[in-house]
């Protein structure tokens, strides 16, 4: 699907944070997945919980919420990890955002959205790509593509690619240790 096509997409998925409704257009979501244990990654900054195995690949995954400038998560039965894919200098990257709890998908129209506040907001506006009003609330629509600095996207791939080098060394090591 070309880019203008995904722009043109009304459909967002909701999620909480804290107390806070958020929304990203699905064409940033690729899975939701339970949570799993996930494997610290030395070094890392707080708001990256470490890496997950999606399908053979090393997924970072990051605390929406300490992202925000929120309290870290706690796990409940309703935590999960978004899979998106974000576009950081023209490359899609694949990451894992854990959430509170997945509430819903929304059709949103564009005429519908609001623009995103300009001041006092205690997140950083740069983030959201607009409000919509649904049932006396609002809920953040989010750039997907901005959370995301593309330094920090930098630091969060070499991290995993150092991660998953360990990883592999790791095993090389445990099957040595097997033949001999």
């Amino acid at each position: 699907m070309s880019e203008k096509n995904l722009d043109q997409i009304n459909s967002y998925l909701s999620f909480k944070l804290g107390e806070e409704t958020f929304a990203a257009n699905v064409s940033k979501v690729l899975n939701i997945l339970e949570m799993t244990e996930i494997t610290k990654v030395p070094r890392a900054p707080e708001y990256m919980k470490g890496v997950i195995n999606l399908r053979g690949s090393v997924l970072p995954v990051v605390d929406t919420r300490i992202k925000f400038g929120m309290p870290a998560t706690e796990y409940t039965s309703n935590t999960c990890i978004l899979v998106m894919e974000v576009e950081v200098d023209g490359e899609q990257v694949q990451v894992g955002g854990l959430v509170d709890a997945v509430q819903a998908v929304l059709e949103i129209e564009k005429e519908d959205i609001l623009p995103p506040p300009s001041i006092g907001s205690k997140y950083r506006s740069e983030f959201i790509s607009g409000m919509a009003k649904i049932d006396d609330r609002f809920i953040m629509l989010l750039n997907m593509d901005r959370v995301f600095s593309s330094d920090e996207i930098t630091d969060l791939r070499e991290r995993t690619e150092s991660s998953k080098l360990q990883q592999e060394v790791s095993m090389e090591e445990k099957k040595e240790k097997v033949k001999t």
